[in-house]
């Protein structure tokens, strides 16, 4: 999720810019614990518009403690593989995304609250078209997020518990070490950023990308059930950086975090909008213009903001026409 800002942005104009309805400040710029010189302010900015105030971090925590708490299998249950306990995860996991995406979907496509405000692309989705399964964009999107995200969501979360109530996955308490427990919660978005570059790039090996990741760039224009749309393959490869507590130690609280940030940032990232308008200010950061960028050009911010590994390797667009320009001649290049 991007920084707040306010709805009074740059407004499109004609070039790079012109092709979007609504471009948001520019340049866009990466997490600044990866940037030089040090700038300590900007540092404490990141940290409090994601975790100490209402955005998606804080709003994660408090939905994975609920489901921690009230609907969760225990872990004696989970010692052993049944479909009753299992089962539950499943549901509960729909009516998350459910709650999430087609919350979204039904405030900004269907019953347009917000009008066209910080809408990035001024195209609806699409209708009728030969590219979707079923001809239409979002049922096409539903489809595979439902049918195959929610599956493979499930399975990586009940394979967890299990492997932790049987010893096989180390366990992390509260009463052992409190201090790296609430720093595991703000560690696991950079984790999930450093793993999903690798595998988005991987998947962009051109025979990879034909058979798997092209049907989530089917979205060249995205909505909130477009974040999930993916190929089964590119699902089994997009969970599985959650385990990595095989090695390092959690409590099931962080595994319900780490999961529910993967599948329900999903839904706000490819919302389309930057934010959620009240009174004239947007009060909730969504879509992220950084990846609404790589959704129309493909070959650039395979990775997100948490870390630079764009900025790294040459594939970075912040969003300027600058930016663009230099995109353009790498492109003509290779």
């Amino acid at each position: 999720m991007g920084e707040q800002s306010d709805v009074n942005t740059q407004p499109a104009a004609s070039g790079f810019a012109g092709q979007w309805h609504h471009r948001p400040q520019v340049p866009i710029k990466v997490s600044p614990f990866f940037s030089w010189p040090p700038d300590p302010r900007r540092m404490v900015t990141w940290v409090a518009d994601r975790w100490f105030a209402v955005a998606e971090n804080s709003i994660l925590v408090l939905i994975s403690l609920t489901c921690w708490m009230w609907f969760q299998p225990s872990m004696e249950e989970a010692k052993t593989l049944s479909i009753g306990w299992i089962a539950e995860i499943y549901v509960r996991n729909l009516i998350l995304l459910f709650g999430v995406a087609g919350g979204l979907h039904l405030y900004f496509f269907v019953w347009k609250r917000q009008r066209m405000e910080l809408k990035f692309d001024k195209r609806d989705l699409a209708k009728e078209s030969r590219a979707f399964t079923f001809k239409n964009q979002v049922h096409d999107n539903m489809f595979w997020s439902l049918g195959s995200g929610v599956l493979f969501w499930s399975a990586y979360e009940a394979l967890m518990f299990w492997a932790m109530a049987n010893g096989y996955a180390p366990m992390l308490h509260w009463s052992g070490n409190p201090v790296w427990f609430v720093l595991l919660f703000a560690l696991t978005p950079v984790w999930i950023s450093f793993h999903f570059y690798w595998i988005h790039r991987l998947i962009h090996v051109p025979r990879l990308y034909k058979a798997f990741h092209a049907l989530h760039h089917r979205n060249i224009n995205v909505g909130p059930w477009s974040g999930l749309s993916m190929h089964p393959v590119e699902h089994l490869l997009f969970f599985s950086s959650v385990l990595i507590h095989f090695i390092v130690p959690a409590h099931p609280l962080h595994i319900l975090f780490h999961m529910q940030h993967q599948a329900l940032t999903a839904a706000t990232s490819h919302t389309g909008f930057e934010g959620l308008v009240v009174k004239d200010e947007n009060r909730l950061a969504l879509g992220t213009f950084h990846h609404q960028m790589h959704h129309r050009y493909f070959e650039c911010n395979y990775g997100n903001l948490e870390m630079p590994w764009d900025k790294w390797f040459g594939s970075f667009h912040d969003g300027t026409d600058q930016s663009h320009q230099a995109f353009k001649n790498r492109r003509s290049g290779r």
